[in-house]
């Protein structure tokens, strides 16, 4: 493989550097999964279930506030460089934590200021981790990192919560913390292992900086003016506003209302993220992703239909297999969705195109959940379903009539040669744009 794709990379789960990545990604998202059911706990233990409501609003509301900021600094900084503060910011709390729970009975302040401060930094980790994947591989092979990546945030959200129930058990709220604080301290040696490529596209190229505010508004603009980014980011939030959380919150309730219980409902949320699984180990697999745009769009008009089933079935056989099938599906849509962002946009913005889209995402997701149970409760589970169908529907309809957005393309693996982005434009690479993409160089640790 050479340095700019003049023969064909090597495939990404092959890439010892993307393997790195992705082993300190999985440590990372683990640690978080076993630091947020320690909290809940810890919470819960302390001052009661309604209380343990407010220690996650504390820690949902700052990363929702600041999650454009993160976006901000992840362009500003680079993203290596604030993901690993991120990890060892988070390893030095989570093991003061664990200290202070050892030491002393944890009162809910605490607990509120640990919550507080992860928030703060779940803010300018997320754009960070999503502005990296370009800097890691070939641009003919970010499907597969996004495949891969997908595989194993459905393996973390698996094995997390069984390593929290066992670290729980044997060591307590502070010995989860820090069996957590562990994982983030491996994450940050394995990203110090990583080695960043050069900006592709042009972006090398310095840019003057101004403020945070005037770098975030040059952001938001420069989605706005994308004649492909700023439907795709549209479409990306519809597709996840539900399935961020809010879609769990209703299975709980659909199988209590009808009657299959903790059982069905635990079989539904493993269908789904067997499902989610599949799609991921796929991707990963592929040779390639033919007319990208159009078949996000077909899987999430698969989507909508599979989450309109699922909430009108009375067989919980019938309701496990639409939950598989909407788990791969809209893990397909993630994983292309994620990797035509990272396609499309200039390096130089990725950070705060990825906090836009993470915003819509994840960091929106608690004002949801209020709506699931006021709408089961009014109308019942098939049609907070259906809503959530609707929405699905709603973006891939949006996908499939946006001209740019449906006919938009994956880079094909062994494509001789790049090409340079200009606002929403595109050029064959050059040898002027490879010198300049080489002055990327001095920017390989960021």
């Amino acid at each position: 493989m050479t340095a700019h794709g003049a023969t064909a990379a090597a495939p990404a789960y092959r890439d010892l550097n993307v393997l790195r990545w992705l082993a300190a990604y999985t440590a990372s998202v683990v640690g978080d999964v076993m630091y947020f059911l320690a909290l809940t706990w810890s919470a819960t233990r302390a001052a009661g279930p309604s209380q343990a409501g407010f220690v996650i609003t504390a820690a949902a509301l700052p990363r929702a506030l600041l999650m454009l900021g993160g976006g901000v600094v992840a362009d500003r900084f680079g993203p290596r460089r604030v993901a690993m503060v991120s990890d060892a910011t988070r390893c030095l709390v989570i093991l003061a934590a664990a200290a202070a729970v050892l030491l002393t009975s944890p009162g809910l302040w605490l607990l509120v200021a640990v919550a507080a401060v992860f928030g703060v930094l779940d803010a300018v980790f997320m754009p960070a981790v999503g502005a990296l994947p370009p800097r890691l591989t070939a641009a003919e092979q970010l499907a597969r990192v996004q495949g891969m990546r997908g595989l194993s945030l459905r393996l973390s959200n698996f094995a997390g919560p069984l390593l929290a129930g066992a670290a729980l058990a044997l060591g307590g709220e502070a010995g989860t913390f820090a069996v957590a604080g562990l994982l983030f301290a491996v994450s940050l040696v394995l990203l110090l292992t990583v080695r960043m490529r050069p900006l592709p596209h042009g972006g090398g190229e310095r840019t003057e900086r101004g403020t945070a505010r005037r770098e975030l508004t040059d952001g938001l603009r420069y989605i706005r003016r994308h004649r492909t980014l700023a439907p795709l980011v549209t479409v990306v939030g519809l597709s996840e506003m539900c399935f961020s959380g809010p879609v769990a919150a209703g299975l709980v309730l659909l199988a209590d209302e009808r009657g299959w219980g903790t059982v069905g409902m635990g079989w539904i949320a493993s269908a789904f993220s067997v499902g989610g699984a599949a799609a991921g180990l796929l991707l990963t697999v592929s040779v390639r992703v033919p007319r990208a745009g159009a078949a996000m769009s077909g899987a999430l008009f698969v989507t909508a239909a599979g989450t309109v089933a699922m909430g009108h079935t009375v067989s919980l056989p019938s309701a496990v297999l639409f939950g598989a099938l909407t788990g791969l599906t809209s893990g397909i849509t993630m994983a292309v969705s994620g990797a035509l962002i990272q396609t499309e946009a200039d390096p130089r913005y990725l950070g705060r195109v990825t906090s836009v889209t993470t915003l819509g995402t994840l960091g929106l997701a608690p004002v949801l959940f209020p709506a699931v149970g006021v709408t089961v409760e009014r109308w019942g589970a098939a049609a907070f379903f259906t809503g959530c169908g609707g929405i699905c529907l709603l973006a891939a309809a949006l996908a499939i009539t946006v001209p740019a957005l449906r006919r938009a393309e994956l880079r094909v693996p062994g494509t001789a040669g790049r090409t340079v982005e200009q606002g929403s434009e595109r050029r064959p690479f050059t040898a002027g744009a490879e010198a300049r993409a080489g002055a990327g160089e001095r920017d390989r640790d960021r």
